[in-house]
């Protein structure tokens, strides 16, 4: 079987086999708790049709074989033969060709969080600068002056319908877009900056916000050693090679099991491995830390300049 007749197998069948079973079925879809995450709301959601999954919570999708990526957290290679061995003697379900990418990668899958079946069309690229992009910038505490030194204000269509948000550009030329009420891309890919020729050290961030925060936490433009943000955990295959070149890697993950499975998988493969998440245990991602540092400096420096409290006077003492 190749890829494209695995990825023809249900992705319900495929879950229920690991006994993950929708909170809700709406009858051509349903809503399922995130197999690789902390998820109270049942934010994943798989089109029964299509046979196609979205997890609104991570900003990821795809095929089955996707999905056996993500929770394997493994190479597209190996999720094949996982599924080769599962279906070996079953035939795949027939879906229109159409419906299917045939594809091992969700490049071509992009998705707003109130509508299915979409395609964003970028139509301008723009500096930084609309003021409800860069209240959410500020809200989620990150410099808008580096910001804007890594990102670009897109503003794109779906369905015919305009919308904007911040982007930032990955390595296939591709946008992951962020706002407020959104989370999508053009094609997910990983992003990487080669500052250093000498490959001394790597730092690998989860996602562009939280390598925007680092830079923001530490209160600078650039890093000097390489990096590489992957955009997605799933992205890890793409970048590995890359990352085992440097005898120092520093991980800055989510913590939760997919975040500390991509470290651990990192770590099979490199041997020096400085697992950054180590530092902020108490939040749940790079920026959830920014964010919480902000406002206990706020706090503080609230405390400090509040009047001192005295006793109601008396009068003038002698």
């Amino acid at each position: 079987m190749n890829a494209k007749d695995i990825n023809r197998f249900p992705i319900r069948e495929y879950l229920a086999g690991l006994d993950i079973y929708p909170a809700k079925d709406r009858g051509y879809y349903g809503m399922y708790h995130s197999p690789f995450r902390e998820d109270t709301n049942a934010s994943m959601k798989v089109d029964y049709n299509k046979n196609l999954w979205i997890d609104f919570g991570s900003n990821e999708g795809g095929t089955l074989i996707d999905l056996v990526m993500r929770i394997e957290n493994c190479s597209v290679r190996d999720a094949i033969s996982i599924l080769q061995d599962r279906y070996a003697d079953m035939q795949p379900v027939g879906y229109p060709a159409n419906q299917l990418s045939g594809q091992s990668d969700s490049k071509s899958f992009s998705f707003h969080q109130q509508e299915k079946d979409l395609n964003i069309n970028i139509v301008k690229i723009s500096e930084l600068n609309h003021p409800a992009l860069l209240d959410y910038l500020k809200k989620r505490c990150v410099n808008t002056d580096i910001a804007r030194l890594y990102c670009k204000e897109i503003h794109y269509t779906v369905n015919d319908k305009g919308y904007f948000a911040v982007g930032f550009q990955n390595d296939n030329k591709g946008w992951v877009l962020r706002s407020e009420p959104f989370k999508g891309c053009t094609s997910m890919d990983v992003r990487t900056f080669h500052n250093n020729p000498d490959k001394e050290a790597c730092l690998v961030f989860e996602g562009f916000m939280d390598y925007l925060s680092y830079l923001t936490l530490k209160n600078i433009q650039a890093l000097k050693q390489n990096i590489v943000i992957l955009n997605s955990v799933i992205n890890l295959p793409k970048a590995i090679e890359f990352i085992r070149q440097h005898p120092k890697i520093y991980t800055y993950m989510d913590n939760d099991d997919s975040g500390r499975k991509t470290t651990k998988e990192i770590k099979k493969v490199c041997k020096t491995v400085f697992d950054q998440s180590a530092n902020y245990t108490q939040s749940k991602d790079l920026n959830d830390y920014l964010v919480s540092t902000k406002k206990l400096q706020q706090n503080k420096q609230g405390m400090r300049q509040q009047p001192v409290q005295r006793k109601p006077s008396r009068g003038f003492r002698m």
